[in-house]
């Protein structure tokens, strides 16, 4: 038996099968649309802490996933017999496929939605917090763009799957592709040939739509694209453009409280307690370094002060008001004003990679709206980028830089909010050797125009050159906080003094030159 080739070619100038297509297109459009914010909001609810949001997020996904779409259909196509108020709305065959494929959709996309979350990096949120985002800004600015590249695929994915479940919804009499074909071969019992035109129809709305979705996830496909250095000329350009900023807001001046007053700090994980009761007094326009071995606290320290890691108990004073007390709940207007005058530097940088160089120092200036006009946001970038010597990288995305490159650029990133202290957490510790003196160059010279800087470090020599004052932790506590000099001068008689002189290598160094 042969196909009857002239009738089925006849089958694409039936305009119920146009109509049919329009029916599958809105309905599995809107169905994984929907299903995609629905979903992104039960992966939320699923990854939350809170038990009254994860379980009913688990239970939903779990009953979901389980239940075929066939099932969920019918139950809610009839659900008018238990509820006849829904009568108006479900009882409509095209609302109640609808809902029925956004619940399907949602379940399988929630748990999409959830590998993207889990797969941005923690210090994307902790750089973030560091330049005084809210959470919401952060989820919108920094987690979801990178979620979404991350999930791209399989999202391209399940809207072909929404597309080819949309066929499921001829069960409850809805015009769409599969059952005009069916109400056509049950008039003139040619099966194949009506069945195969409707593969070919699907075959078509999967191809242009799938297309585009494939188009879209190129676009965000930030590592593909190309590196693109400027020019001396284009730098040139740039630097006519760019605009002078303040770089700090307070200068060292005599009778003005410190700039940072750390109270018996306690800081406990579990039962460990890493922090043990710290005091330290930081003075505007000084530049302490932090030292000690792994394991002391020296991160965890600096941390505490910006409320990336909670205090147990103590207190933190910010310019002679209270910023964060242990043993209180905060108050988050006072922390987040507090915050805004406080920058941090990361050991791994923590740019944003879905963001240029330039982008990346734009972004927290443009969220606080400290500029109000993007265009002087941007001159005030491209000086910054300048200052740190990498205008000719201002389009370049974190990935085509290198580590010493990225560091200079998150360095500038926190400049950009202009702050009154900035913590660095071992700046160069991330770095190959040969890239660990272009950023220290520049922590050198914020140091020389008297930015206020706490500085954990390994980098003995740098420590001992920038700094005013040098503290040694170990096991939680300060066992020393003095001046570079005291260190450099220690000797039998000052035992702690000549303990923190060897651990620096100072001891060895005089040894080599005896």
């Amino acid at each position: 038996m042969s196909l009857d080739w002239e009738y089925f070619f006849s089958l694409f100038t039936m305009s119920a099968f146009y109509s049919a297509c329009v029916t599958v297109i809105i309905l599995s459009t809107l169905g994984w649309f929907l299903g995609l914010v629905l979903g992104f909001v039960v992966a939320c609810a699923k990854m939350s802490s809170s038990r009254w949001l994860n379980l009913p997020a688990g239970v939903f996904i779990w009953f979901f996933r389980s239940v075929p779409l066939l099932v969920v259909l019918v139950f809610v196509y009839n659900m008018p017999q238990l509820f006849p108020s829904t009568g108006p709305f479900l009882g409509v065959p095209f609302i109640a496929g609808l809902v029925s494929l956004v619940i399907t959709e949602a379940a399988y996309i929630a748990e999409i939605h959830r590998s993207g979350l889990l797969s941005v990096n923690k210090g994307q949120h902790e750089a973030g917090h560091a330049l005084n985002i809210s959470f919401l800004g952060i989820q919108r600015l920094i987690v979801i763009p990178q979620a979404l590249r991350i999930s791209m695929p399989a999202l391209t994915n399940e809207y072909v799957t929404a597309i080819k479940l949309s066929s499921l919804v001829s069960a409850i009499s809805l015009p769409e592709l599969l059952q005009t074909g069916q109400r056509l071969y049950s008039q003139n019992f040619l099966v194949m040939e009506t069945l195969l035109a409707v593969a070919v129809y699907y075959v078509a709305i999967v191809t242009i739509f799938g297309s585009i979705l494939q188009f879209i996830e190129r676009k965000m496909d930030v590592p593909s694209r190309k590196p693109a250095t400027l020019s001396d000329a284009e730098c040139d350009a740039l630097r006519q453009q760019a605009v002078a900023m303040p770089i700090r807001k307070t200068t060292s001046l005599t009778g003005l409280p410190p700039a940072l007053q750390l109270k018996k700090l306690v800081k406990r994980f579990g039962d460990h307690v890493v922090l043990k009761q710290i005091d330290m007094k930081v003075a505007i326009g000084e530049v302490i370094s932090i030292i000690g071995p792994s394991g002391s606290g020296k991160t965890t320290l600096i941390r505490t002060i910006n409320m990336l890691e909670k205090l147990n108990d103590g207190e933190v004073v910010l310019f002679g008001e209270d910023f964060i007390q242990g043993h209180e709940k905060p108050n988050m207007k006072k922390v987040r004003s507090g915050m805004q005058r406080i920058g941090m530097v990361f050991q791994s940088f923590n740019l944003f990679p879905h963001k240029t160089a330039l982008e990346n120092i734009m972004m927290a200036a443009r969220y606080h709206g400290t500029t109000k006009e993007k265009e002087v946001c941007r001159k005030q970038a491209l000086f910054l980028l300048n200052r740190v010597g990498l205008l000719a990288h201002a389009n370049k995305y974190p990935h085509q830089l290198s580590g010493g490159q990225q560091q200079r650029v998150a360095i500038a990133r926190t400049l950009a909010l202009s702050p009154d202290i900035i913590l660095f957490d071992e700046p160069t510790s991330a770095l190959d050797p040969e890239m660990v003196g272009e950023v220290l160059k520049v922590i050198q010279d914020l140091a020389k125009e008297g930015m206020t800087l706490i500085i954990v470090t390994h980098e003995m020599d740098f420590a001992l050159s920038v700094s005013d004052r040098i503290v040694m932790m170990e096991h939680g506590v300060i066992q020393v906080d003095t001046s570079p000099s005291d260190i450099e001068h220690a000797d039998e008689s000052t035992p702690e003094l000549l303990r923190m002189k060897r651990f620096m290598g100072m001891e060895n160094e005089e040894s080599k030159h005896v």
